[in-house]
């Protein structure tokens, strides 16, 4: 893991005691969760299955998805946010197997083993986004379904996304974002391809800050979600 990584997972891993505060610096994550987890309900219905959340942090997906119904694994690098996710978990009496491993070692262990794997608000901040999709796909079971979540890198996101919400509004903390590592919908679905997986559908998301209400748009241009399907077994 380069040296860059690793500032990115002490990053967050400083926020782990803010996590829980719907009013703090991750009040956006809480604002967005009830779209984000409906977007996955609506396409992929949760209950019963077995569902990854790739970059978890500290929980706020994973027991949304958990509250569905799914059997929940949840994958992040950062050791202050699996404690604090297994600690929230416990204490909301939810059952959810969270892990401090990366996606590529569970790959190796667990490969097809996911109904459902998620990944959200995570490849922007990484190295190597196009491997994390490559073990996403890994570890979905054939007909299975992948959903991911990324900021595009455009001048509009760039306004939206870092000038105004990390440091004109202060909704995040600044430095939460590096724009050249934010993702083309065109990168994300030639990623998804070289996979293997079919792309269903490329969704924008509108998020107000001031309502605190966010609502799906046709555009991606700042924020987007990518619905995608692993082939059956014995399909090409």
């Amino acid at each position: 893991m380069t040296s860059d990584q690793n500032a990115e997972l002490a990053k967050f891993g400083r926020l782990a005691e803010q996590w829980w505060d719907e009013s703090g610096e991750m009040r956006p994550l809480h604002d967005i969760n009830p779209l984000r987890t409906d977007f996955i309900d609506r396409r992929a219905t949760l209950a019963g299955k077995r569902v990854l959340d790739v970059g978890c942090g500290a929980g706020i997906l994973s027991e949304a998805l958990a509250r569905r119904g799914a059997q929940v694994t949840g994958l992040d690098l950062s050791p202050e946010l699996i404690e604090a996710a297994k600690a929230h978990a416990q204490a909301s009496d939810l059952s959810i197997d969270y892990r401090c491993v990366s996606s590529r070692d569970l790959a190796r262990e667990m490969a097809g083993a996911f109904d459902i794997v998620i990944c959200y608000e995570m490849l922007e901040h990484v190295d190597t986004p196009a491997y994390v999709v490559d073990d996403c796909a890994m570890l979905t079971a054939p007909g299975g379904d992948l959903f991911f979540s990324t900021i595009n890198r455009s001048a509009k996101s760039w306004l939206l996304a870092i000038g105004g919400a990390e440091y004109v509004l202060g909704l995040l903390p600044r430095g939460t974002h590096e724009y050249a590592k934010l993702i083309r919908p065109s990168e994300l679905g030639t990623w998804c391809r070289h996979a293997g997986l079919d792309i269903a559908e490329i969704a924008g998301m509108r998020y107000n800050p001031l309502t605190r209400r966010a609502a799906l748009e046709q555009r991606p241009d700042v924020n987007y979600f990518l619905h995608a399907t692993k082939p059956a077994a014995g399909r090409p």
